[in-house]
């Protein structure tokens, strides 16, 4: 599982010019399964995610976290985070998990992460989405459960 983590301002998706999620200041997350991704380890991705420390304290310190802050979570589903690019110049996406399996755990990541943050939004899953954010840093942390947990 693979997660694009960015510190937003503020962060929406909108499909056929529908805005279907939206927050104020938190995490805009760009979310990939792999085939081989299960529910446990979105568990364990979810805590790392909601525990991160990449809000500034008084101090100018990274050191809050969304609920340090009260922040707000916009999780969308990119399969493209799989891409192979290793061979040619078109990319290959055998390595993403299959929309009959990452769709429920795509589902299930969000349902998680309810637990922890207020307001969690969402893209819709397969369509074609357009996203816009203001990055705030800009600050961009990139979570890969392979280097993480080795899983």
């Amino acid at each position: 599982m693979k997660m694009v983590v960015q510190r937003v301002n503020e962060a929406s998706v909108t499909v056929d010019g529908e805005v279907v999620g939206s927050i104020g200041k938190g995490f805009m997350v760009l979310l990939g399964v792999s085939g081989e991704d299960t529910e446990e380890l979105a568990d364990r991705m979810v805590k790392k995610l909601c525990g991160l420390r990449i809000f500034e304290d008084e101090q100018g310190k990274t050191n809050l976290s969304l609920a340090d802050v009260d922040g707000e979570l916009l999780i969308i589903s990119q399969f493209t985070l799989y891409a192979d690019c290793h061979k040619g110049n078109r990319p290959s996406f055998i390595n993403a998990g299959a929309p009959s399996m990452a769709e429920p755990l795509y589902e299930h990541v969000l349902r998680e992460a309810a637990k922890y943050v207020r307001k969690v939004e969402r893209g819709r899953f397969g369509a074609y989405m357009k996203v816009r954010l203001e990055n705030d840093g800009p600050f961009t942390v990139v979570l890969d459960s392979r280097e993480i947990f080795g899983a």
